[in-house]
């Protein structure tokens, strides 16, 4: 404490100091702002109330009854659901329009979709009849330029052939008049010939007459001399995809008339194959 008033100017300042401090402090009791105890209040008064509507001229001291609330409330209510029914009905019957019209599109779409198919199947159906008699038509125009007409079913000719008892000429129209065969559509009389023997060559190559409305593969086994004589021949062996009697019987006749070159060093049972493909076809 010495040392901060050491000297008169501090001591002098702190007096001076003081003084001003007491001087400002009594001040503020008897010169400070004055004001209202309550304040003064400023705006607009509003009436005494308990709640945003009312009606009449007698002022109440008390809240109102919850009545009127009530009412109002039943009243909102009552509103509420009218418009809520109101809009279920709009949306029920925008609902059941939409509904009603797209049956209604659906069931034309269908009705179309039926006559467009009925015409497309009319009209395939009328254009392969089309297309059937123009074929038959030129068939029957090529064929009559062919032979000059005479396989016309109107002709003259007197005769007949073929294997049955009754009257005619069997056979096809394209088929070749030579043939011994009456089955298949085109010229062949018989099945074409895969002939094995080794090195040896086959000098003839009978074929089998077709006689019976089948088809397929049958192998015959063959048995050849020297001399180039089939003296042995079992039809239907394996690789035949068709083992009917009377293509057995034909290709085996057929091998045992075919005629192998000689040959002096050969084996006295030379074994071979022969393969005869009956087509209908052909």
């Amino acid at each position: 404490m010495s040392n901060f008033l050491d000297t008169n100017h501090k001591r002098k300042s702190a007096a001076i100091t003081s003084v001003i401090m007491s001087l400002l402090v009594v001040a503020l009791f008897f010169v400070g702002m004055k004001y209202l105890d309550p304040p003064e209040e400023y705006g607009i008064a509003v009436n005494f109330g308990t709640s945003d509507v009312g009606m009449g001229d007698i002022q109440p001291t008390e809240p109102l009854k919850s009545a009127s609330k009530e009412v109002e409330e039943q009243k909102e209510e009552v509103i509420q659901e009218e418009v809520t029914k109101t809009a279920s009905k709009v949306t029920e019957d925008v609902l059941t329009q939409n509904t009603e019209d797209a049956i209604a599109i659906k069931k034309q779409l269908e009705v179309k979709k039926k006559i467009d198919e009925e015409n497309r199947k009319e009209k395939a159906r009328q254009d392969a009849i089309a297309k059937q008699k123009s074929d038959e038509a030129a068939k029957k125009k090529n064929l009559d330029a062919l032979i000059g007409g005479i396989n016309n079913t109107n002709g003259t000719a007197s005769g007949g052939e073929g294997n049955d008892n009754t009257a005619g000429d069997k056979g096809k129209i394209t088929g070749d008049p030579n043939a011994s065969g009456y089955y298949g559509n085109g010229t062949g009389n018989g099945g074409n010939g895969d002939y094995q023997l080794g090195n040896r060559k086959p000098l003839s190559r009978p074929k089998p007459d077709y006689i019976c409305n089948e088809e397929g593969l049958v192998v015959v086994r063959i048995e050849v001399d020297v001399n180039g004589k089939v003296i042995k021949a079992t039809a239907g062996v394996k690789g035949s995809t068709n083992t009917a009697s009377c293509l057995l019987t034909q290709a085996q006749e057929a091998a045992l008339k075919t005629r192998w070159e000689p040959d002096s060093n050969a084996p006295s049972k030379q074994f071979g194959t022969i393969k005869y493909r009956f087509s209908l076809s052909q």
